[in-house]
């Protein structure tokens, strides 16, 4: 998910009292561990030290030690936020209604793969599961993959038949977006050998690395000052160390990925909004239209498309069902799963006490459901401490 810009960077910790761009944000992570990263409340955290990126550069990726200008998110003027962004945990509103429900998980431990999903009988297309937002916890990933049988202890598809779809969010806040793409990638290819599938959506953070990439500061139409991609990248998360080691087959798949798909009556997108409704009439038009814009290769056109896909919310509240409805009017299916939006900050658990008086973490068990029970959201907030869902759907009533 994307926060506002133009606030300063904070410690990541497991409270939930914060979640904007932490400083290891912009310090390089050097590979990933063999065990998931552990979450460490704030005053067991290494001191980090932010890099200062340059503002204006012809290299927007040069090593951060020749840095000493201000961080580029001193662009946006007086505090405003750019038309699009999305306010963070200060002013970021939450629900705790009797309409929704938290679906739980069965777990199993990640030292135990599960056995592999059972195929469909006959001919038909095998087991559906969905992944939520990634955002480079690569052994998360791997571990939660694991524990629904869908790779071995290798690392490799042992699913079959079976379809997986990734809801997008792949990079940025966690240690190895790229590897995160990579296994992507590879799962993609032996499940298909296998006579299944591994496909994955665009989320808004492909679209900002994307134009981090092609555009780095070059100014771009924003409703609040001058605003550029490099900026709003490096505000919400984003690494050096997978800036240095995103090659052009990433970006290719990242600029293939479609917006949405409908799968077994369920519409599969990224963004809890109903901006998809902007760019066509059928999922093909907006899977199209969302290519084309990236192939016009426009900074101000991409830009558009990026906050557009920041936005959020529009599932939730009074008006919620409807807006799904009118989503699902359009594009078929009975309900949407979406990502994009913490579940913690769904559910209401912010910054919560336990019994003893210390901060707790959010207490994330399955996807939530919502808006009339029309809406399942999928983010389980892994960059706050939370769980990164891998879930079969259809969910179990």
């Amino acid at each position: 998910m994307t926060q506002g810009a133009g606030q300063g960077p904070v410690v990541r910790t497991a409270t939930l009292r914060d979640f904007r761009v932490p400083p290891y944000a912009q310090v390089p992570v050097q590979g990933h561990s063999e065990h998931p990263h552990p979450r460490m409340p704030e005053q067991a955290q290494p001191p980090r030290v932010p890099e200062q990126p340059q503002a204006h550069h012809t290299d927007a990726y040069a090593p951060a030690a020749t840095h000493s200008a201000p961080h580029p998110g001193n662009a946006f003027p007086d505090d405003e936020y750019p038309d699009g962004y999305t306010p963070t945990a200060r002013d970021l509103p939450v629900i705790n209604r009797g309409d929704t429900v938290q679906v739980s998980v069965t777990s199993t431990p990640v030292t135990t793969p599960a056995p592999a999903p059972a195929a469909a009988p006959g001919n038909g297309p095998g087991p559906l599961y969905v992944v939520g937002d990634v955002h480079g916890y690569l052994d998360e990933l791997v571990a939660a993959l694991r524990e629904k049988g869908l790779i071995d202890a290798d690392g490799h598809w042992a699913a079959g038949n079976t379809r997986l779809w990734f809801l997008g969010d792949f990079t940025d806040r966690g240690p190895d977006g790229i590897g995160v793409i990579d296994l992507v990638m590879r799962l993609s290819a032996e499940a298909a050998a296998a006579g299944g599938y591994c496909k994955a959506l665009m989320g808004n953070h492909e679209l900002l690395l994307l134009g981090a990439k092609r555009f780095g500061d070059t100014p771009v139409n924003s409703g609040a000052g001058t605003a550029t991609f490099q900026a709003a990248w490096l505000l919400n998360g984003g690494q050096k160390s997978d800036m240095d080691r995103l090659q052009d087959v990433h970006i290719q798949w990242m600029s293939r990925l479609d917006a949405m798909v409908e799968q077994d009556g369920h519409l599969l997108l990224h963004s809890d909004t109903t901006a998809y409704l902007e760019y066509g009439s059928t999922i093909e038009d907006v899977n199209e239209t969302v290519h084309e814009i990236l192939r016009r290769n426009d900074a101000d056109e991409c830009w558009d498309l990026f906050r557009k896909f920041t936005k959020r919310f529009a599932f939730r509240d009074e008006g919620g069902a409807g807006a799904v409805h009118e989503l699902l009017a359009a594009y078929g299916g009975q309900r949407v799963v979406h990502g994009h939006s913490p579940i913690p900050y769904l559910l209401g658990e912010v910054g919560t006490e336990d019994a003893d008086g210390e901060n707790a973490g959010p207490n994330v068990q399955g996807p939530h459901v919502y808006a009339d029970g029309l809406a399942i959201a999928m983010d389980g907030g892994v960059t706050m401490a939370g769980k990164l869902l891998v879930v079969q759907l259809p969910l179990p009533h």
